[in-house]
């Protein structure tokens, strides 16, 4: 069981936090920087701590070097995770 994330990633923010946006797109903040895969072990573990799992269990599948990132959660469903992270976080402002 595995569920995929579509999230766009923002490096350098200053704080670290997911957003859900009203058209239910996923958008994260990550305090480091865009180096050596930095930032993508940052969302990672952003994202095992929403999920509610080791980080381990959470990988970047898609999109190592761009800000638009498909991420792994194994050992969860979609519809959990969705609920688990939409309920987490509260809409993005525009």
């Amino acid at each position: 069981m595995e569920a995929l994330l579509s999230i766009r990633l923002t490096p350098r923010a200053a704080r670290e936090r997911l957003v859900a946006g009203p058209d239910g797109a996923l958008a994260a903040h990550v305090t480091a920087p865009p180096v050596e895969g930095a930032a993508n072990d940052a969302l990672c573990r952003l994202v095992a701590k929403a999920a509610g799992v080791p980080p381990s269990r959470v990988s970047v599948i898609r999109g190592q070097r761009s800000r638009q990132k498909v991420v792994r959660i194994e050992g969860v469903d979609a519809v959990s995770i969705r609920a688990r992270i939409g309920a987490s976080f509260p809409p993005r402002r525009r």
